[in-house]
């Protein structure tokens, strides 16, 4: 079976990124419990450069039309803020 690996189910969770130049919002899967199962476990990982995002959504911090697009990958080096969705809300 390619592209699944046996004994290591994830769970999606839907994340906030923000950018210099966008507000990134989409899913990023996660191990369901135990090491690394937390968002933030994924985001401080040291040897990870880019973080896989599926069902994304971009919107320029400027102002204009959104984006979405099934798959990206987002380098670490341009996160400025990142937190789960549900967060967002909250505040």
């Amino acid at each position: 079976m390619e592209g699944q690996h046996q004994g290591s189910p994830r769970r999606r969770e839907r994340v906030v990124f923000e950018t210099d130049r966008h507000l990134v919002v989409g899913d990023v899967t996660l191990p369901p419990e135990g090491y690394q199962s937390r968002f933030s476990d994924a985001v401080n990982r040291p040897e990870v450069a880019f973080i896989p995002v599926l069902d994304v959504e971009i919107t320029p911090l400027a102002g204009g039309q959104a984006v979405r697009r099934d798959f990206i990958v987002l380098a670490k080096e341009h996160i400025r803020l990142a937190y789960p969705f549900e967060a967002a809300g909250s505040a």
